[in-house]
């Protein structure tokens, strides 16, 4: 049987990168898969991610979503529980960043980052939160919360202030939700990905940026967005039922280096 067979899932920031990558691993484990993003068309081009999913035979639905607004929040999930039934694993990706440090951070940017890192997780933490506690629990678990975080929530990300921390807070949200949540069997966890390559634009795929990841990082190549989604299956199944409260590093050794 499909490691998520039966499951329920929304992914946020799935239309590119690592949220397209959980989006699809989980719709060929046998998830319905809920596609949360502000716009489909994915920033590497090609098929979007619903229409990826559905030409394999999965099921999926897309639903407009930004998810610093509460109320495109509460609809993305009141629009899953109506189309599926109920909710499984909330999984929180969709990010932002600027690429400043303090000095040069303008007061709407930092606002930006911290609307989307931050307070959005916050929104669509409590939003699933309110949805598993409705729900009678699957195997002893209610729900699951997974946070994309960032190696940068641990240690500092140059020139980039507002998302570090951002990333930071993140962290810490996850253990506080986990222990607060324990009782009530919802499982709360992060993942923090080290330097993933993907099909994102810009400062991310600087050369020099690659080649400092690439002598910065022990194991012999930097990561995929699939080694992420790997992580993802796991923490969203069965197998991971008494695993909460922790931040699991996908970084190819790079924190322990």
């Amino acid at each position: 049987m499909p490691i998520l067979q039966n499951k329920i899932a929304i992914v946020t920031g799935a239309s590119s990168g690592l949220g397209r990558a959980i989006a699809l691993r989980y719709a060929g484990e046998g998830a319905s898969v809920v596609i949360a993003d502000t716009i489909e068309t994915p920033l590497e081009g090609g098929e979007s991610t619903l229409e990826r999913i559905r030409a394999g035979g999965g099921k999926a639905l897309f639903v407009t979503t930004d998810i610093s607004d509460w109320d495109a929040v509460d609809a993305l999930v009141s629009e899953t529980v109506k189309h599926f039934g109920r909710l499984d694993v909330m999984v929180n990706n969709a990010a932002i960043y600027t690429s400043t440090n303090l000095l040069e951070t303008t007061p709407e940017q930092w606002a930006r980052v911290i609307g989307v890192n931050l307070t959005g997780f916050f929104y669509c933490c409590k939003r699933a939160m309110q949805q598993f506690l409705t729900q009678e629990p699957v195997n002893d678990v209610r729900g699951r919360i997974i946070n994309i975080s960032s190696q940068h929530g641990m240690v500092a990300c140059p020139g980039d202030f507002p998302y570090g921390v951002s990333k930071g807070g993140i962290v810490q949200m996850t253990r506080q939700i986990a222990v607060d949540h324990a009782d009530d069997l919802v499982v709360c966890n992060a993942i923090a990905p080290g330097k993933i390559i993907t099909g994102k634009p810009g400062v991310a795929n600087d050369p020099d940026s690659l080649d400092y990841s690439r002598r910065r990082t022990p194991w012999p190549r930097l990561g995929a967005p699939d080694d992420v989604a790997g992580a993802a299956l796991f923490l969203g199944s069965d197998m991971a039922s008494y695993v909460t409260g922790i931040n699991l590093m996908v970084d190819g050794g790079w924190m322990a280096g």
